[in-house]
């Protein structure tokens, strides 16, 4: 959107979370508060917002990693301070849109039209409005039509204000002038000796300027993240709004309650979902994989056709027609071919194995390329640290490495190379080659003697 300005403020502590963490730090189905509402502003033609930061600056800095102009409120003196130190950024004739970064459910469709209204109506300020059943603890709305009379804080409420059920949400519009000019009046008169925001609406009614309200049609929006409790309580919206997204896209969740999808995940038509699987990151699951149960995928591609049961998987490739599982741990750097096996007990990292080839159970291949349809014997390990660097280990197509035997890397075995059971292997095995390294078996008769009475 054109001519649009935003400021977000994530400044404060936020003592109610009880956290080391600044309050928009927080994660919300798989994200922190400050992205989400960062996603959402993106959305509505927002591409470089102003984003307000105090407590805990240098975490928040790190984490919207250049997304975002960042201003410094190095006093938290309250919210018109706050929106005060982003005023240099702002030209007069821009639109400014404020809002929280602890709120993360606002949708960009509301904000859309709540900018619309604001622009179209010429108005000095537009307020967004929610209806909730409990509105204790919020400012209430007394309003003309669309037109703002005033807000009225709950402790400032008679009785019969605190039976209205609209209320603030925190979330404006403001025509970039009339902000600037209204900032510059408000003083720090009130119980708590801080620059209030609200104070502006005082000024412009006072100068008999156009005040708008949109209330949003979903009260949920306006939530705003100040305890574990709410916290959790957005988590059990957004959680439900993804699950229910994915099923009506054909998407089989046995069991919703026990699944979490993070929102930036991906699936296709016909994926299916076991209980307690959790789906992280931009993970991208394709169609027909079986997916859990008890399973953790982050950032991860999973093809077509795919079972993964009983895994923890993260920052890997998972090709088509693949199993995988029970109990096996994907590390960072896997990619796996189509119709691999990857068995019971087994720890993958950095390592590609190519199409076909099987890692049935209880080895570890870190650093290594396996070539097709080789075979990894159980207990099979590469070793591929020397204490100071880590090494590669190469194992050809069609390939069979013997139960429990240790290739110290850099090691290259042959393609049809066979490995006998329990050799440690240090030098090169040619293609087509045996090799075994064992200690000749000794045989000691009569060695047990009864014990001496």
């Amino acid at each position: 959107m054109s001519n649009l300005v935003a400021v977000i403020m994530a400044a404060g502590k936020g003592t109610r979370m009880k956290s080391k963490l600044p309050k928009v730090m927080h994660t919300l189905a798989g994200k922190t508060l400050v992205e989400h509402v960062l996603d959402m502003v993106g959305k509505v033609g927002v591409n470089r917002p102003l984003v307000i930061v105090g407590h805990g600056r240098e975490s928040v800095e790190a984490c919207i990693n250049n997304r975002a102009e960042i201003v410094i409120q190095t006093e938290q003196l309250g919210t018109g301070h706050a929106v005060l130190q982003a005023m240099p950024y702002v030209e007069d004739d821009q639109t400014v849109l404020v809002l929280s970064g602890d709120q993360p459910l606002l949708r960009s469709e509301t904000l859309n039209a709540l900018v619309e209204l604001h622009q179209a109506q010429g108005a000095s300020a537009t307020v967004l409005t929610a209806v909730i059943e409990q509105p204790f603890g919020y400012g209430r709305i007394i309003k003309k039509g669309v037109d703002l009379v005033r807000i009225v804080e709950e402790k400032d409420a008679s009785p019969e204000e605190r039976e209205i059920k609209e209320i603030n949400t925190g979330t404006y519009c403001f025509k970039g002038s009339a902000l600037k000019t209204a900032l510059s009046k408000i003083t720090t008169q009130n119980a708590q000796g801080e620059y209030y925001l609200t104070e502006v609406f005082d000024i412009f009614l006072k100068n008999q300027e156009k005040i708008l309200t949109y209330s949003t049609t979903n009260s949920y929006e306006a939530l705003g993240i100040n305890s574990r409790g709410q916290l959790a309580e957005a988590e059990a919206i957004v959680r439900k709004s993804i699950l229910d997204y994915w099923m009506a896209e054909g998407v089989t969740i046995v069991d919703p309650v026990s699944t979490f999808i993070g929102i930036d995940v991906e699936l296709a038509q016909d994926v299916t979902i076991l209980p307690f699987t959790r789906l992280l990151g931009k993970t991208v699951i394709e169609e027909d994989a079986v997916i859990g149960p008890q399973t953790t995928i982050d950032n991860c591609i999973v093809g077509c056709g795919a079972a993964v049961t009983y895994t923890v998987a993260r920052d890997s490739e998972i090709g088509e027609g693949c199993n995988i599982g029970p109990f096996s741990y994907l590390r960072p750097g896997t990619k796996l071919g189509p119709a691999v096996k990857i068995g019971d007990f087994v720890e993958i990292k950095n390592s590609w194995i190519e199409a076909g080839a099987k890692v049935p159970h209880l080895s570890y291949i870190g650093d290594a390329h396996v070539g097709k349809s080789a075979n990894i014997g159980a207990g099979t390990i590469t070793c591929n640290y020397d204490g100071v660097n880590k090494h590669l280990t190469k194992i050809g197509d069609h390939a069979f490495i013997g139960s429990n035997t240790n290739l110290v890397a850099p090691v290259e075995v042959g393609e049809y190379a066979v490995t006998g059971a329990g050799s440690t292997v240090t030098k090169d095995v040619p293609a087509k080659a045996l090799v075994v390294e064992r200690s000749q078996q000794v045989i000691k008769e009569h060695w047990h003697r009864e014990k001496i009475k």
